[in-house]
């Protein structure tokens, strides 16, 4: 299929030097897409995990027999199942074996608080999930809090070669809680279970109906599913490998961006597994262990946030090693500032390498990237300019007014990866998705930015609070409401202050009720509190209790002022 919108000015096209202004779009689901590269590269590896590689021939096995399993526990098009896993093979068979099906794999965050675990299952409606072995125990938690049908449980050592596998069975595995009772099923039993199952499980779908869920916190900060269909992940994979402006057929890359997270899952996985590359699963980011598989594995592309670009300049891991071998490095997840660009790209010129960092812009309501700085163009400040089909234009934010060039207001695109809307949130799905006088549906991101007359796209703010660390959304009125929930507190403020690694963490500021002690044993408490309800990720790194907090004229807090008080510290 194809997407063109002749009545859009489009003033970045003279930039794209070779790269198609407009694309041929599959109209396969996205199974159908891998499954048709498995038939081509047959023996080549699809995926290499701790060592371990998987040909794209055993990848179309594992795709059906996960298939095939999902259906024999029941499983139908159209039902959402909670894919709660690290960047493991499993995942990956989650994903394309629920689509084949005609079912929605449902991706969050392993490190979830169990009462996060529990709202994002009622969220999306999902009863039945799958985890790794190691969060077992948080999902017998969330059972108390909401049933869950069936928990099919992965281990690693099931993907590990030997003598790894040994190694995590005696060493690891053993500590974790057994798994029992007969609605909570091993991988192993429950792809056992999928060989009764012969025919009709294959589900032929729109490719432009619901495929996958991924969470974020929209344009207001409230976490939300945003329903995704084949055709955004189809065509972010076409654009992202036309917009590389290298060869990417066969290529290597390093999948460090988690599976859950649209960066992981778009660009990571399913683009190279579109174009028929090998994704380098890495299920937790360390950096010595992150330089040891650079050296290793010499992957042709890179992909990462800030904060693990900073990491890797801080240590001497990758001391005279050659990174030749690189094709390509992007930074998205949040804003790469310019100091720590000239910082990477000296790094990777120092050892070798022939590319510098292009930093991206993307939002989950587009899978992910949707501006990328060119190849061979890059302007101080700027993100980029706009991926193949797809459109953006600033206007006065809170309407619908395009502003000129160079004038800042809200970032809108629109594009073939533009999602289908939020689960159960219609007001906002009409905030979000709004069309303008040219006729067409525009996407209003909730960030500040401006685009010069050459189309090169600048983001300067998120409208709507919001924080981001290690690349991780934070949202602060979430913390804020569990924060609130402890006896002892009367009022909090949540923001993100500087962190010269993380970009930013997260900062609490509270005011105690009358009776309770702003001492070290309350800040204490309040910490072991947090760790209980708020992902590791999201964690407070620091309490300053407060008598009172600042207020706007009409009683809100005013967390501006506190992000000030921070800023002057400096």
């Amino acid at each position: 299929m194809r997407f063109e919108l002749d009545n859009v000015a489009a003033p970045w096209l003279d930039s794209f030097d070779g790269v198609a202004p407009n694309l041929d779009y599959s109209e396969n689901t996205i199974s159908e897409a891998v499954l048709a590269t498995a038939e081509k590269e047959r023996e080549f590896p699809a995926l290499t995990f701790m060592g371990k590689a998987t040909s794209y021939t055993r990848l179309a096995v594992e795709i059906d027999n996960t298939a095939r399993a999902f259906y024999a526990i029941g499983v139908r098009p159209g039902t959402r199942v909670l894919v709660c896993l690290p960047n493991v093979p499993q995942a990956v068979f989650c994903l394309y074996g629920l689509n084949r099906i005609g079912a929605i794999p449902t991706m969050v965050h392993p490190l979830s608080a169990v009462s996060e675990l529990a709202f994002y299952m009622n969220e999306a409606d999902c009863s039945i999930a799958v985890t790794l072995d190691q969060f077992y125990g948080k999902f017998l938690d969330v059972k108390k809090l909401r049933p869950i049908e069936k928990l099919i449980v992965c281990r690693v050592s099931d993907e590990l070669p030997f003598p790894l596998s040994i190694g995590q069975k005696l060493m690891t595995e053993r500590k974790f809680p057994k798994v029992q009772g007969e609605n909570d099923i091993l991988w192993k039993d429950f792809i056992a279970m999928g060989e009764k199952v012969s025919e009709g499980y294959v589900c032929k779908k729109d490719y432009r109906t619901e495929a996958v869920v991924l969470f974020s916190g929209g344009t207001t900060g409230t976490t939300k599913g945003i329903m995704l269909s084949d055709l955004n992940f189809n065509a972010l994979a076409w654009q992202t490998a036309n917009m590389a402006h290298e060869e990417v057929h066969q290529c290597k890359m390093l999948a460090a961006m988690p599976v859950f997270h649209g960066f992981g899952l778009g660009v990571c996985i399913h683009t190279v597994m579109f174009i028929g590359g090998t994704s380098i699963l890495v299920p937790r980011f360390n950096v010595k262990s992150y330089a040891k598989l650079i050296r290793r594995t010499r992957p042709n592309f890179i992909a990462g946030v800030p904060t693990l670009f900073e990491a890797i300049t801080r240590n001497r891991y990758l001391d005279g090693a050659d990174l030749s071998c690189l094709r390509g490095v992007f930074s998205g997840g949040d804003s790469l500032t310019i100091e720590l660009k000239k910082k990477f790209d000296k790094f990777l010129a120092d050892h070798n390498a022939t590319v510098r960092v292009r930093e991206g812009y993307g939002t989950t309501e587009c899978v992910t990237a949707c501006c990328l700085t060119p190849y061979d163009k890059e302007k101080e400040g700027s993100i980029g300019i706009p991926f193949p089909d797809t459109y953006f234009k600033i206007c006065k934010p809170g309407t619908c007014e395009e502003l000129p060039y160079g004038e800042e207001g809200e970032i809108c695109l629109t594009g073939p990866s533009m999602m289908i809307g939020y689960i159960g949130h219609e007001e906002e799905n009409r905030q979000t998705l709004r069309t303008h006088d040219d006729g067409h549906v525009w996407l209003h991101t909730g960030d500040l930015g401006k685009m010069d007359d050459e189309g090169f796209v600048y983001f300067r703010q998120r409208i709507k609070r919001m924080i981001v660390t290690s690349g991780y959304n934070v949202y602060p009125s979430q913390l804020e409401n569990i924060i609130e929930g402890h006896p002892a507190v009367q009022r909090s403020c949540v923001i993100g202050v500087p962190d010269s690694l993380k970009m930013q963490r997260v900062k609490a500021f509270i005011v105690l009720k009358d009776g309770y002690q702003p001492d070290d044993a309350m800040r204490e408490e309040l910490m072991a509190y947090c760790k209980k309800h708020i992902a590791k990720y999201a964690l407070p790194s620091e309490i300053e209790f407060r008598e009172s907090l600042p207020t706007t004229l009409v009683g809100k807090v005013a967390y501006t002022q506190l992000e000030k008080e921070e800023q002057n510290k400096k």
